[in-house]
């Protein structure tokens, strides 16, 4: 595909927690209204209001656009973390990329807040045909959750795959997801978008694929790569996970391929303010439409 440049008012601030530097002091909103989801991974288990559970694929609820928008007003009024939001994020529950409620929340964010990055997270499998909606709204960063090369590990990790109403499993079905992938990276960089490649670490299953993985990924485009160490739960719910130790030495590895981000907190979908110290979202959402800074005080 032939997509537009992304302008330089699409393009990311250093100041964007998830890819950089200033992450401790640079705060995001994650608005969940993406429910629907076009894989299978099996070690996912979405659910909505898990109000303690912080890991991805959670929410309390799911939102519609307007409500979301509502989300970020009352969160740019917050006296402690509103002059600090940098990001508005969509990653979820499901995949943005999904859902048309993703492309209708991020033009209102971006018609109300023109200065606040956008950005999301996706499994890919569409992305080559929804970049061009993407840069066309203004979304200037994207993760891409990556984790098979071969058809042969990635019929382990996915149980299904939904391409365009026909469900593939097996390697027919991950064979059609990783080419997705690739293809939507590397359009998604020479648009001049900055790409982060998502990798959940599995050990016994796809761990042999991660250094590669990063050679292929800086190849494509991306300008950093996440790896990220396996929750079990689905159908990875008796796989052992990977120790810190682990985590260490493949991370140390990788970067000499590719620069790795080593802050994630694999965050909720509904997740709001500085990583690491998340605010309580009923907070916003209970803020009045008239909502200003003295309503927090």
């Amino acid at each position: 595909m032939s997509a537009k440049p992304c302008s330089g008012n699409n393009r990311p601030a250093a100041g964007h927690p998830c890819f950089g530097a200033g992450h401790q002091n640079n705060a995001r909103i994650h608005l969940p209204v993406a429910p629907g989801c076009n894989i299978s991974c099996g070690f996912c288990e979405r659910r909505f209001d898990c109000a303690n559970e912080n890991r991805p694929g959670v929410t309390s609820r799911v939102l519609s656009p307007s409500q979301a928008l509502h989300r970020v007003k009352a969160l740019l009024a917050h006296p402690d973390v509103g002059s600090k939001l940098k990001v508005v994020g969509i990653a979820g529950p499901g995949d943005p990329l999904a859902n048309e409620k993703t492309f209708e929340t991020l033009r209102l964010v971006k018609e109300a807040y023109p200065d606040l990055q956008l950005c999301l997270s996706t499994n890919g499998l569409v992305l080559p045909q929804r970049l061009e909606t993407l840069l066309e709204i203004g979304v200037g960063s994207i993760t891409v959750t990556m984790n098979a090369i071969t058809p042969e590990t990635g019929a382990k990790v996915y149980q299904w795959v939904n391409v365009n109403g026909t469900v593939m499993r097996g390697q027919k079905g991950a064979s059609a997801l990783i080419d997705a992938q690739m293809a939507g990276i590397q359009a998604a960089a020479r648009a001049g978008m900055l790409v982060k490649v998502n990798n959940v670490y599995i050990p016994g299953v796809n761990d042999h694929e991660t250094l590669p993985l990063a050679k292929i990924a800086k190849k494509l485009g991306a300008s950093i790569m996440n790896i990220l160490p396996l929750i079990a739960q689905g159908a990875f719910r008796d796989n052992p996970v990977p120790s810190d130790a682990q985590m260490a030495v493949v991370r140390d590895l990788a970067e000499k391929i590719l620069p790795q981000s080593r802050h994630c907190k694999q965050c909720r979908a509904d997740a709001a303010g500085v990583l690491g110290q998340d605010i309580d979202v009923s907070i916003l959402d209970a803020a009045p439409e008239s909502v200003t800074s003295s309503f927090f005080n």
